[in-house]
C-alpha cells in the first residue's frame, strides 16, 4: 500500500511540475497574435450581421497576419459537442500554442466550459452569452462588443442564446483543449465524421504554420 501511495504522489508531483513548467513557458514565449488586437478588431463589427462581420474579420486578419490564416478552401464550419453544449466553429489558425476561430450557435445551448492549460478570449459579434463562475452564486450576461476572458485552468458554466456568434482566440498549451473538445464525440454522440473534420482542419492549420515558420521573415 505504501508503494502505491509513493507512486501516486510521484505521478501527481510530475503532473504539477509539468503544468508549472508549461505555464512559465507560456508566459514568456512570443506569440503571433495579440489578444487585445483580435478583440479590438472583432469589436469593430459587433452588432452587424454575423456572416458579413466574419467575412470582414477574416479579410482584415489576413492583412495583419499574412501566412497565418487558413485559405478560403480550408475554412469549414464544424460542429462542436463538448461539456453538454453544441456549437459550431470555423478554424482560422492553430498551432501548439495558439488558435483563432469563429464560433457560435444557431440554437440555445449551455453546459460546462472545460478546464485547460490555455487562456481563451471571446468577443461577441451578436447574441448573448451568460457565464456562471466557479465559487460564485450569480451569473453575468455579456452582449455584442463585450470580450470574455476564460483564464488558465478556470472552469465556468456557460450558456449561449440562439444566434450568438463570436471571435475566439486561445493561447497556451492548445492540445490540452482537444480532449475536452472531442470527449462528447467519443463517449456520447459517436459523430466520428465531425471528429474527422476537426482533426483534419487542425492538421491543416499546423501544416500551414510549419510552412510559414520555415519561409519568409514577414510570415
Amino acid at each position: 500500500m505504501q508503494w502505491v501511495f509513493v507512486n501516486t504522489g510521484g505521478w501527481m508531483a510530475s503532473v504539477v511540475l509539468l503544468a508549472l513548467t508549461l505555464r512559465k513557458w507560456m508566459e514568456t514565449k512570443q506569440y503571433v497574435f495579440s489578444k487585445e488586437d483580435v478583440a479590438k478588431l472583432a469589436k469593430q463589427y459587433a452588432g452587424q450581421d454575423h456572416e458579413q462581420a466574419f467575412s470582414k474579420v477574416v479579410v482584415e486578419l489576413r492583412k495583419r497576419y499574412p501566412g497565418h490564416i487558413l485559405p478560403d478552401e480550408d475554412l469549414q464550419w464544424v460542429f462542436v459537442n463538448a461539456g453538454g453544449w453544441m456549437g459550431s466553429m470555423c478554424l482560422l489558425h492553430a498551432s501548439l500554442t495558439e488558435y483563432l476561430l469563429l464560433f457560435g450557435t444557431a440554437v440555445d445551448t449551455g453546459g460546462h466550459s472545460g478546464r485547460y492549460l490555455a487562456e481563451i478570449s471571446d468577443t461577441i459579434i451578436s447574441g448573448t452569452f451568460r457565464q456562471w463562475k466557479e465559487g460564485t452564486t450569480k451569473s453575468e450576461v455579456y452582449y455584442p462588443g463585450d470580450t470574455i476572458v476564460h483564464g488558465v485552468v478556470e472552469a465556468t458554466s456557460v450558456q449561449w442564446s440562439a444566434g450568438t456568434w463570436m471571435v475566439e482566440y486561445g493561447r497556451g498549451f492548445i492540445p490540452s483543449t482537444l480532449g475536452f473538445a472531442l470527449a462528447d464525440t467519443l463517449f456520447s454522440t459517436l459523430d466520428f465524421v465531425t471528429m474527422f473534420y476537426t482533426v483534419r482542419v487542425y492538421v491543416k492549420a499546423l501544416m500551414l504554420e510549419a510552412a510559414c515558420f520555415g519561409s519568409s521573415p514577414s510570415c
